[in-house]
């Protein structure tokens, strides 16, 4: 079984294909039963249906090809629930030979681009479209699916309302740090007049500036720079920032049904049109105020300034997409969300200050984050970081608000760097309809059958506490609810989701059961769109090779990373450690086949014997031994693991490394230390980090000019092949990792180092001239020999 190519299909990665029928058989597959789901994968085979979904009346269900049809009454059973629900008269023409998309057996994922507006945006422009006049099987065009969606090229009206836009309007709220050195500051300044320029017309943008105090400016006022001033060491709340702003607000709640919601004439937000000139102005005019004290940090009120910022928009109701985005350079130092105080002898906080309970501002400051996640997660807002400094800024408080709304973290030194460049071009970069690549105000709702019970998620979610029948009492992550809150998603953000047997009804082995997922979000355009992905797998006897033939030990080694990064949060590491061994024990013991107490007899079969290595790479991680990392890194290594798909978080977990040498094409080696040799190149990807290792021999030479020398032409391809690759997987991902370049016995090979297996240590009795790694760690040979004991034991 091809889980690859399954997943290229549904968008699913499972840990178990195939899923035993009671509690009992499921607590002894150790491995929990999880997807992996990827809601917005992309593929070349997605239908985009013009129009709206067919939903079960009893379960929300959508019609999918597991559903039983009768062409003759135009009546569907749902597979879930097995209601009977009937066909509207657009579907009058259905029949066998004239199927709706999402009744081909070949589509388990389609997509619906629904060409009306939420109600509450007062937008209906196809009213009545339906499957009939716009998609079946006999004329069906999947390219040719488009429908078109009118551009905003004014602003706000005197009265409130957008004219000359229906529907929706992305926001931006750009939040600078003015007490960065001048040219950081002048490069922050000369990337945002570059996003301006390719933001649409319509999008409303606004602009905050902070240091001891929050500096709101006032777009609309074209006669001086005008700014609304709030002190940074107070914490002023949504309502408060809207009195003083001079915001009305009006909740969603309070506005009538199907009036289009009044976003206030203000200079506050204010479309691209109508104020890029005075945007571009109170960019370019921007000054680091504050004096600094010789001694003391900067006055920085970075949560002061977020706060504000979350108020704007809560204040102008911009329910429907938004993005504050801050640029730092140091940790907050004054008001609400503090992490050091400004004076240079108070030292900024440590992994080990946190353990000891040595960080007093730490808890609080993450207490008021969590709150504003809170009022991010209402307000569909994402927030974003963008940090560059050579010290921390507090990232790790930070780190609550980011995820749960699917914000983008970089952490960095220069702002001056191509990294930041390229972070924030990507993010900003459309697609080939001229759309922004952003999607918003997105949810995430599973359906079940009924012997499945839904435990909770763990990604850039927030649970929205909504209960059904299918919804578990235990809670794994994000849980107690069947549907959950994004603030926005990529083609690439992937949450797992865990699930639990409900064996009140045992199941019959051999019998089929579902799981469907409805992504909801909005567009580039911000038009509304449903992702609909289905699967079906099916229950089977306790013992039976059918569980173990549909194990995925790739899916399991990402699952229980999210769930060790999920403990380690709560509970110090060598607890986490100890969880994750006893778990690899029972799950060896379980699946292992041996002879009790003689370990040499222990064998795993081929698709159980990776996992071990896994979990070997996965407690020297810098998840789990934080050690040599600042709490910040911490917080953004994990923040990243916990988004990322199998192949992305496995490579974090174990690096891949390539040989390349004289004898051929690059090969794949093992991630050991006898893998260094003098006479090759090794490519290391730890995802973070991109390191080509130069033998010391293929150093000499290169240090001697030889690959300049026609007659070594050999030598030279020898050297491009590595960095042509390392370039390759740069510009693949956002944020870009390190690319390190060194020669053995150099100092920068301590990155490599760091990560191989000590297999050769100081303590190693024949080393036949091998590199060694100077270590106490056990190797992966002394780990398995050890898991083998334990696993055998009566």
């Amino acid at each position: 079984m091809d889980f690859v190519e399954l997943e290229a299909i549904e968008g699913l990665r499972w840990s178990w294909n195939a899923w035993p029928t009671t509690k009992n058989e499921v607590s002894s597959l150790v491995i929990p039963l999880s997807i992996m789901c990827t809601p917005l994968m992309q593929s070349t085979d997605l239908p985009i249906l013009p129009y709206d979904p067919q939903i079960c009346t009893h379960c929300a269900a959508v019609l999918n090809p597991y559903a039983r049809v009768d062409y003759q009454s135009r009546i569907w059973d749902c597979p879930f629930c097995y209601n009977r629900n009937r066909f509207p008269i657009s579907y009058s023409g259905i029949g066998e030979t004239n199927l709706p998309a999402e009744l081909f057996p070949t589509y388990n994922a389609v997509e619906y681009k629904i060409d009306k507006v939420d109600s509450k945006f007062g937008s209906n422009l196809h009213l009545g479209y339906g499957w009939s006049n716009g998609f079946s099987s006999s004329n069906m065009s999947l390219s040719s699916m488009s429908v078109g969606t009118p551009r905003n090229n004014g602003g706000a009206g005197a009265g409130g309302e957008v004219k000359g836009f229906v529907g929706p309007v992305p926001a931006f709220v750009f939040v600078v740090d003015a007490c960065m050195v001048e040219e950081e500051l002048r490069a922050v300044k000369n990337e945002l007049l570059l996003v301006v320029e390719q933001l649409p017309e319509n999008a409303l943008v606004g602009l905050i500036t902070f240091d001891a105090m929050v500096r709101v400016y006032d777009l609309g006022f074209s006669d001086c720079s005008r700014v609304v001033v709030f002190h940074g060491g107070r914490e002023v709340s949504s309502e408060q920032t809207q009195q003083f702003l001079g915001i009305n607000s009006t909740k969603w709640g309070q506005q009538q049904l199907g009036k289009t919601p009044v976003i206030q004439k203000l200079g506050f937000l204010l479309p691209v049109s109508e104020c890029e000139f005075n945007f571009t102005t109170a960019i370019e005019e921007i000054c680091s105020l504050a004096v600094v004290m010789p001694g003391h940090r900067p006055q920085r009120c970075t949560g002061a300034a977020i706060s504000v910022a979350v108020g704007l928009l809560e204040g102008c109701s911009v329910n429907t997409g938004a993005r504050i985005m801050i640029f730092t350079s140091g940790p907050a130092t004054l008001g609400p969300g503090i992490v050091v105080g400004s004076d240079l002898s108070d030292a900024i906080r440590t992994h080990g200050d946190l353990i000891n309970g040595h960080a007093p501002n730490y808890t609080k400051s993450c207490s008021f984050y969590n709150q504003l996640s809170k009022r991010l997660s209402d307000a569909s807002v994402v927030l974003d970081l963008f940090a560059c400094s050579p010290d921390q800024v507090g990232a790790a408080e930070f780190k609550g608000p980011v995820e749960s709304s699917g914000g983008f973290m970089m952490l960095g030194e220069l702002f001056e760097s191509v990294q930041f460049r390229k972070c924030l071009r990507q993010i900003f970069s459309r697609d080939e309809d001229g759309h922004l690549k952003m999607y918003f105000d997105a949810t995430i709702e599973v359906v079940t059958t009924k012997d499945v019970r839904i435990c909770g998620a763990l990604g850039p979610c927030v649970s929205l506490r909504k209960k059904n029948s299918i919804v578990s009492d235990r809670e794994t992550g994000e849980g107690g609810t069947y549907k959950w809150k994004l603030g926005t998603l990529t083609n690439r953000t992937c949450i797992a989701f865990f699930f639990e047997v409900c064996d009140e009804q045992r199941a019959e082995p051999g019998s089929a059961f579902l799981v469907q997922f409805i992504t909801r979000y909005r567009h580039g355009n911000l038009g509304v769109r449903k992702r609909v992905m289905t699967a079906a797998r099916r229950w089977a006897e306790n013992k039976s090779p059918e569980i173990t033939a549909g194990f995925d030990q790739e899916t399991a080694a990402s699952v229980m990373a999210r769930l060790a990064i999920y403990r380690a949060e709560r509970f110090f590491a060598r607890d986490v450690v100890r969880w994750m061994d006893d778990s690899l024990i029972s799950f060896a013991s379980k699946f292992g086949d041996y002879i009790q107490e003689d370990p040499s007899s222990f064998r795993l079969s081929s698709n159980f014997s990776l996992y071990p290595q896994f979990m070997y790479y996965l407690r020297r991680s810098q998840f789990i031994d934080v050690f040599n990392c600042t709490p910040d890194e911490t917080a953004f290594f994990q923040l990243m693991l916990n988004r990322e798909g199998v192949v992305g978080s496995l490579i974090m977990i174990q690096p891949t490394l390539f040989q390349y040498s004289f004898d051929g094409p690059p090969v794949p080696v093992l991630l050991d230390v006898r893998s260094i040799s003098a006479d090759v190149i090794l490519l290391f990807d730890s995802y973070f980090n991109v390191v080509i290792h130069y033998g010391s021999k293929i150093a000499h030479w290169r240090k001697l000019g030889y690959h300049k020398d026609p007659n070594h032409e050999n030598l030279r391809k020898l050297l491009e092949a590595p960095e042509l690759d390392a370039q390759q997987l740069v510009m693949e991902r956002v944020p870009a990792p390190k690319l390190i370049k060194c020669d053995q016995h150099s100092s920068q090979a301590r990155f490599l180092l760091a990560k191989l297996n000590p297999s050769v240590t100081q303590n190693s009795t024949y080393i036949d001239g091998s590199e060694i790694i100077l270590t106490d760690d056990l190797s992966l040979q002394d780990f398995m020999d050890h898991l083998q004991a334990l696993s055998v034991r009566v």
